[in-house]
């Protein structure tokens, strides 16, 4: 038996990683999770299932540390934070990050890193720490992590980084002030970890430029695998849907506001699938951003009776269920829609990347609103059948989802397993 402490940012990472934590303490092992982002994810229903499960410990780090600790710790993470730096108080962070440089930051980095260690590992004296794709634009301090590792390998512990989701897209340059296709040096900080772990080779492509091959591990996709999507159906909550069959129900996945989208040809492809009758529109903001998105806000939309805004309470999979056609402006989540076989229609002209599904499935491409025009019509006609090339999404799935088979987890679990071995020598 072994032990892994597990930190998470985000719902993305959460996503992602539960699944891995699942499998690895259905695989006989132990493990912490500590939530160091917002609170409110202690109340996320992946966290709820995990905390439950036999050997699994989880707390937010503000239950682990003492108000002054906490306090210490996270003034010294939005004084680092990348967002804040970028925001209008840019230039006064930077001058306060200078006087309380990095020395003087170093010791509250210490304390907490040494008190969250030896609350999960005593009594263990090999393991294993997990943190996401920490990047050079993370919200979490890079300098607080690289802490983190430094005193696990004192401990004669390794460090992985796992996936905290997918690629999107098939080409490089999708975000605003993006302009050379050239290594980008946001995904160097993965040099830190002993291990950095991706599902398919276009992810490990960001990485390559920066790690040696033998650092880098190709795995599946933990999300999308049979045994999580079997299992995300046992402990999914309610849907708060309801399910119209008279209709055609499409769904639309935002992207995270960074990214180059065209809002205002979203909107007017919004509007112009509106105009059809017997179709029922729901859009789904960004996890994260979402509030940031005009097109959440714009009062012409939500005038109309058949479109809707997705709630907080209307998770991704409730939404993969209840729709007929998914409208995908390079989500990943729209995976899961390819994988059981419902329409999704790659909407690359909509934003300023090639997607990876298009890429694979040149079928599913939208090219002009004439072609969002006649998908519509062809699916309210004729159904939503026979919609793929079957060659082309069993080629996806094998090289995106599966990669070297569909037993994804218990490759997860071998490599963490492998990592203690190792420490332990």
């Amino acid at each position: 038996m072994s032990k892994a402490l597990f930190f998470l940012r985000h719902y993305n990472d959460i996503d992602h990683i539960s699944p891995i934590i699942y499998k690895w303490v259905d695989s006989g092992h132990k493990c912490d999770v500590i939530l160091i982002g917002s609170a409110r994810f202690r109340g996320d229903f992946r966290i709820e299932y995990l905390s439950k499960l036999d050997g699994v410990r989880v707390a937010h780090i503000r239950e682990l540390l003492s108000p002054l600790e906490f306090i210490r710790w996270r003034l010294q993470m939005l004084l680092v934070s990348g967002s804040l730096r970028r925001s209008f108080i840019g230039p006064l962070v930077s001058g306060l990050a200078e006087i309380y440089d990095a020395s003087k930051r170093e010791f509250v980095w210490k304390c907490t890193s040494k008190h969250l260690l030896e609350h999960s590992f005593e009594g263990f004296n090999e393991g294993v720490v997990a943190f996401d794709w920490i990047e050079r634009n993370s919200v979490i301090s890079i300098e607080w992590v690289e802490t983190v590792i430094s005193m696990a390998h004192a401990k004669g512990f390794r460090t992985v980084s796992l996936p905290h989701g997918d690629s999107p897209h098939a080409n490089q340059l999708i975000r605003r002030r993006e302009w050379k296709v050239k290594p980008d040096n946001t995904f160097a900080a993965a040099r830190m970890f002993d291990k950095l772990v991706v599902p398919n080779e276009l992810c490990a492509g960001r990485f390559r430029p920066f790690l040696d091959s033998q650092a880098i591990a190709v795995l599946g996709s933990p999300r999308y695998c049979d045994e999580w999507l079997i299992k995300l159906t046992e402990i999914l909550p309610p849907s708060p849907l309801v399910r119209s069959d008279n209709k055609l129900k499409v769904a639309i996945f935002l992207r995270k506001s960074n990214f180059t989208t065209f809002w205002e040809e979203v909107r007017e492809v919004v509007q112009m699938i509106a105009t059809f009758k017997g179709v029922e529109i729901v859009i789904k903001p960004h996890t994260r951003s979402g509030w940031k998105q005009s097109l959440t806000k714009d009062a012409s939309l939500r005038r109309l009776s058949n479109v809707s805004i997705a709630g907080t309470d209307v998770h991704s999979a409730h939404l993969l269920s209840w729709a007929d056609v998914i409208i995908d402006i390079a989500t990943s989540v729209a995976f899961e829609a390819v994988k059981i076989n419902k329409p999704v229609l790659a909407a690359d002209y909509l934003h300023a990347g090639r997607s990876t599904i298009a890429e694979f499935m040149p079928e599913t491409e939208l090219r002009c609103r004439d072609d969002v025009y006649l998908k519509i019509e062809r699916f309210l006609s004729n159904g939503c059948g026979s919609f793929y090339v079957e060659e082309n999404r069993q080629r996806f799935l094998k090289e995106i989802i599966d990669v070297m088979g569909p037993d994804v987890l218990p490759r997860y679990v071998a490599l963490l397993e492998e990592q203690v071995r190792t420490g332990s020598t």
